[in-house]
């Protein structure tokens, strides 16, 4: 709408402009026809067209115009063409209006999920730090209990007892019939540690480990139970738990020494140490081991240990 009433502006000073200028040559040309009244009517045409041709280029430096130059019979903006452009205008403003309507509220979820993923990152960053902390203080624990060896109990008046040979009368036929050793096929004891074995051997490492638990709380003064707890430790590191495993074999190990598999659960204590990038404190395990067993070893840790040993850069 702008630059219509623009270009009617310039069409109406082009039309004043061009009547001041005839007006100036008819002025001027008066004098002229006053003085020439015996001028032929030739003569005074071809004045009048040089004239309004030197005017012309005073309006028109680029050139001649057509004969309609400059003049137009129709108004510079009619009532139907501002309409148009009046409902084009609208339409615009109500496009612009919800352009930005739909950038603020953009904006308003941009800025929601900022928030709430700032939330979801101090929240993770301080469960990370609590994990971290809780397993620093985890690895802390197991060197010291390493390096302190177990004490052996002293002997109660019981064990000296036993010890001693005594002179008394021959026990009773009843007796030395319950202490004789139930067969292996039908003690339950026996069978429930042998499902656990089982699962173990045959990958099913969470089952096993609530297996061999299950039967140290029903066995606790078991042979097996040295067993249990050691392959339940063993479970632990097969299963990829390395700090667990470490901690149920240091404490089969310090709970029985004398037991039947707490030889073994030094082992793998050091296996566990390894896993956790402890080589020192795996050291300190396989020389326990040797320190306290020694000879008692039995064969196959005798035939993994060097190998071990040597993994770790034991000196």
């Amino acid at each position: 709408m702008a630059q219509l009433i623009k270009a009617g502006n310039i069409m109406t000073t082009t039309r004043l402009r061009l009547t001041v200028a005839i007006g100036a040559l008819l002025a001027g040309a008066a004098p002229a026809l006053a003085q020439g009244e015996q001028a032929t009517p030739e003569q005074r045409i071809e004045r009048l067209e040089r004239q309004l041709r030197q005017v012309q280029r005073q309006l028109f430096p680029r050139g001649r115009p057509a004969d309609t130059a400059a003049f137009s019979d129709e108004p510079a903006a009619t009532q139907s063409s501002f309409r148009t452009l009046d409902s084009r205008l609208t339409g615009l403003e109500r496009q612009l209006a919800d352009v930005l309507r739909q950038s603020e509220e953009n904006g308003h979820r941009a800025t929601v999920v900022e928030a709430e993923l700032a939330r979801l990152r101090s929240d993770q960053e301080q469960r990370l730090s609590a994990l971290e902390r809780a397993a620093a203080a985890a690895a802390a624990q197991i060197p010291a209990a390493i390096s302190t060896p177990p004490r052996s109990e002293p002997l109660t008046d019981t064990a000296k007892a036993k010890s001693t040979p005594s002179v008394g009368p021959k026990p009773n036929p009843a007796e030395v019939t319950a202490a004789t050793p139930v067969d292996p096929a039908n003690d339950p004891a026996e069978i429930a540690y042998d499902q656990g074995f089982q699962l173990w051997k045959a990958g099913k490492y969470d089952a096993a480990i609530t297996s061999l638990r299950a039967f140290r709380s029903a066995y606790p003064k078991h042979r097996r139970t040295s067993w249990a707890d050691n392959l339940a430790g063993r479970a632990l590191l097969d299963k990829g738990e390395p700090r667990a495993a470490a901690e149920a074999l240091l404490a089969n190990y310090r709970s029985n020494p004398k037991g039947e598999r707490a030889p073994d659960s030094l082992y793998y204590l050091g296996q566990a140490l390894m896993q956790l990038n402890q080589p020192t404190q795996a050291c300190k395990a396989y020389s326990e081991l040797e320190a306290v067993y020694g000879g008692a070893l039995r064969g196959e840790l005798k035939r993994l240990l060097p190998a071990a040993k040597a993994d770790a850069r034991c000196s």
